[in-house]
């Protein structure tokens, strides 16, 4: 009988632990197959299903526990008829240290590597981002100590049982080897992602960097044209954008499967409040805009608002004085109006929203812009033309100013609130007390995937040696790489990771956590202790 762990990742979701691969995509058939009612989202690893209830879900994680204990683990997904050749240029940063670490020359890793036939496990991390089995076990290696806060799109890596291949520049902790030059992930492309659950794979080495350049990708497609723009359009050209603003919305759901994460507003209640001050609905797109200067000129009357950090409009009429306008409050915009975003002294990120909402052409169903997946509408710079949309009725603006949640400063202290777990128990004693108990400073290296915070000293693990297989993740989770310093992360978090969480924000902090700037210090205060998820019963029918 196949054991399963059921370990606490927030307030709404779990981790559903198994004995093995295998065991962990029968589990997944099944839940396909016959989902349990309430379920919003699976996402497998390597060993674990992680497995988020809808905010409607009547029955909750023991109930889901318990139902999933009966489920039999018999259906193991078979290898499919799709045949891939990835050819690679074998010159990564790391193929010296996995030679070293394998006993072997590097010449020999080239040679077991591209000897393997593998097979697409599952897909996470980021879009078209798939893990490979069936490798030579020799070349089975640890993670990085510390992750890269870049690695180039193309990179071939290692960790662990898995070889993979990065799609996008992004963050990681893998050991690279070498580059291919093939798009893993193009949405111009049916399917997008180049390899696909079951398909077998097998890497073939170039000769040489001229060979490589030879098959250089054409530019991926991963955001769509706009529309025309319509006469009569009130357009807001733009003139200033020190740092590019962002389109966002509430996120982009129900495409787990292909690796892609939600994304959204890194401040979900301040994109809400600004459509309401205005009189839209709350998941309108709106520009996420950081930092001073995002400046531009109306073509025609508007109404806009802005909300998040609480920065000011300075607006300079065609004729007449210029005035200023506070965030949080329905700001009227006539032809000819120059608007500069000034600067605020808290938060990080303020949102623009504008009376019937702005004409941008959704990707995969949302308006985000996921910086880790480089998906969705381009950013907002210099020059950008974003159009109002007719709109006819809608709810009514505001008319009075709403007040603004406090945000931190630089130097500031926040406390957030966490819940333990999913895994608490790698960590020693002491880390988990330090955790709580000691003050983190955000570094300048955070950004929208994560907070990137330091303290006095590393959080250890009980064993520093122990690897943890690629399991998933949500928004808020506080990774702990190898060096000891946690990651929090935000919006733009990877779907699935290699390093332990040790605790997760609780719901309610997830927003002000998106607002904390670099150079504030962070307190966590532990809300629920861990403890594993007690399966229900089900309930004997009379």
């Amino acid at each position: 009988m196949p054991s399963m762990r059921f370990l606490p990742l927030g307030l709404d979701a779990m981790l559903v632990e198994l004995d093995d691969l295998d065991q962990t995509l029968a589990l997944l058939a099944s839940l396909r197959r016959d989902p349990f009612p309430g379920i919003a989202e699976i996402v497998p690893g390597a060993r674990t299903l992680l497995i988020r209830l809808s905010a409607q879900a009547e029955a909750g994680r023991e109930a889901l526990a318990g139902e999933l204990c009966s489920r039999g683990l018999d259906e193991i997904p078979q290898a499919s008829d799709a045949r891939i050749t990835i050819p690679v240029l074998y010159d990564g940063e790391d193929i010296e240290e996995v030679a070293a670490l394998t006993g072997m020359t590097q010449e020999e890793v080239i040679a077991r590597h591209t000897a393997s036939v593998y097979t697409v496990a599952f897909t996470g991390f980021a879009p078209g981002f798939a893990y490979l089995t069936g490798g030579d076990p020799k070349l089975f290696v640890p993670r990085r100590r510390s992750p890269r806060a870049r690695i180039p799109a193309g990179s071939v890596a290692l960790a662990g049982e898995f070889s993979g291949i990065y799609p996008k520049a992004s963050p990681g902790g893998w050991q690279i080897i070498g580059r291919t030059p093939l798009e893993m992930f193009d949405l111009a492309r049916s399917p997008t992602a180049l390899l696909q659950p079951g398909a077998q794979v097998r890497f073939t080495a170039l000769a040489d960097r001229s060979a490589y350049e030879r098959r250089a990708p054409r530019p991926s497609a991963n955001s769509q044209q706009a529309r025309p723009i319509e006469p009569g359009s009130t357009v807001f050209s733009v003139t200033a954008a020190p740092l590019a603003a962002l389109w966002q919305d509430l996120g982009r759901y129900g495409h787990a499967g292909q690796g892609i994460a939600s994304s959204g507003a890194r401040d979900r209640a301040a994109l809400r409040l600004a459509n309401e001050i205005v009189g839209n609905g709350p998941g309108e797109a709106c520009v996420e805009i950081y930092g001073h200067g995002f400046a531009f000129t109306t073509s025609g009357p508007a109404v806009v608002a802005l909300a998040g950090a609480p920065a000011r409009l300075a607006i300079r009429p065609a004729a007449g004085p210029g005035v200023r306008a506070e965030a949080g409050q329905a700001v009227v915009l006539e032809a000819g109006d120059a608007v500069t975003i000034e600067a605020s002294a808290t938060g990080v990120c303020s949102y623009l929203a504008v009376r019937g909402g702005f004409e941008v052409v959704p990707v995969l169903g949302s308006a985000s812009f996921d910086s880790l997946a480089q998906l969705g509408p381009d950013p907002v710079r210099a020059g950008a033309e974003i159009v109002v949309r007719h709109r006819r009725g809608g709810r009514a603006v505001l008319a009075e100013p709403v007040p603004l949640p406090d945000l931190p400063a630089s130097g500031d202290l926040v406390e957030l609130d966490i819940i333990m777990g999913p895994r608490t128990p790698w960590f020693t004693e002491t880390a988990i007390a330090q955790l709580a108990g000691c003050e983190w400073t955000v570094t300048p290296q955070s950004d929208r995937v994560g907070l990137r915070i330091a303290g006095a000293a590393p959080l250890e693990r009980v064993d520093p040696q122990a690897e943890l297989p690629s399991e998933g993740t949500v928004r808020g989770a506080i990774q702990v790489p190898h060096n000891g310093q946690p990651i929090v992360f935000l919006a733009d978090h990877p779907l699935t990771v290699g390093y332990p969480v040790i605790a997760t924000i609780a719901p309610y902090h997830l927003d002000l956590a998106g607002q904390v700037p670099a150079g504030a210090r962070i307190r966590f205060r532990a809300l629920v202790q861990y403890a594993e998820i007690t399966p229900q019963p089900e309930a004997e029918t009379p």
